[in-house]
């Protein structure tokens, strides 16, 4: 499961982190409102842990906006504001769970396992057009077709799956796939992406990786 951290409290952002990361959660961390945005409508996340009071752009306009954007991941947003004019505000910008400062971690760890068990077979698996990723075992599905992926390929099928229509970037995907401290370069993605296609025909699916010079990739379904 993967889980973005949005907090400007730096010390509780990496801490959070480290808790997550301990239970066995693949999690990122931003500090702002306006990063945290950007991120979050790359729908590549299972779960959007928000804190309200940020500079800038704050937690309610950061929900409002990825809402506007049709993602329904789940939004756990985080305040010391306790008032409940505060929690409707919350609940009406999209946040699923409204969760107050100071909290114990046994509350917090609760409400995310809560927030990804209403996900229910949502957060299993990934579906474009006719086909579909088991994000359990990490096989592309096709009617009776299927086939195994790569971790790399893993990774991308699931970010192109995740965005659907929208462009992912050579270095969004760079970024997220490799990490930001790796040497790759954008041909590392033009390769595996030559991979995915190949898979993707050979199991009969109708969707397509297409390619836009300097905006990068998105799926669409052929007709």
């Amino acid at each position: 499961m993967k889980i973005l951290v949005i907090e400007d409290e730096k010390l509780l952002a990496d801490s959070i982190q480290t808790l997550l990361t301990s239970k066995g959660f693949e999690v990122e961390v931003v500090y702002d409102g306006e990063t945290g945005k950007e991120y979050a409508e790359l729908g590549i996340y299972d779960l959007l842990i928000l804190d309200v009071m940020m500079p800038g752009m704050d937690g309610y306009e950061v929900a409002r906006k990825v809402r506007s954007q049709k993602c329904g991941t789940p939004i756990l947003m985080l305040t010391a504001k306790s008032g409940l004019e505060d929690r409707i505000t919350g609940l009406n910008a999209g946040a699923d769970y409204y969760l107050t400062k100071p909290f114990d971690t046994r509350e917090l760890l609760a409400c995310i396992n809560a927030l990804l068990r209403r996900q229910g077979t949502q957060v299993n698996e990934v579906a474009y057009g006719n086909t579909s990723l088991d994000l359990s075992s990490g096989m592309l599905i096709c009617g009776d077709n299927s086939i195994r992926l790569s971790a790399k390929e893993f990774d991308i099928m699931r970010f192109l799956l995740q965005s659907g229509s929208r462009n992912l970037s050579k270095e969004v995907i760079l970024a997220k796939v490799w990490g930001y401290d790796s040497d790759a370069v954008e041909n590392h993605v033009e390769v595996y992406i030559g991979f995915l296609r190949k898979k993707l025909a050979s199991i009969g699916s109708n969707i397509r990786i297409e390619a836009i010079r300097r905006m990068g990739y998105h799926l669409e379904v052929n007709d």
